[in-house]
């Protein structure tokens, strides 16, 4: 079985629109870099809107992992990678 995440794919930087986040129930002058990436609702909304959920400087995309896969986020410039975590000694 896979997790879904979802990702911003642009320069610029995550961002969901204003509709996003009335649908999440969150503040309108709310972080959204503070939601969890792979939150189901999240996920719901980005597959219902879809390009309705952008942000101003965003595009967003879903991406699917397996889900027993450790992962963290990555960013260049605001275009966003998944990366598996690893274990790493100094």
């Amino acid at each position: 079985m896979n997790k879904k995440i979802v990702i911003n794919n642009c320069f610029g930087g995550f961002g969901l629109s204003e509709e996003a986040r009335e649908m999440l129930g969150r503040p309108l002058d709310s972080c959204d870099w503070e939601v969890k990436r792979d939150d189901p609702k999240l996920v719901e909304v980005v597959e219902k809107l879809g390009c309705g959920s952008y942000g101003r400087h965003a595009k967003l995309k879903i991406i699917e992992i397996p889900e027993d896969i450790k992962w963290y986020l990555s960013d260049y410039d605001g275009i966003e990678t998944v990366h598996e975590q690893h274990r790493m000694w100094g």
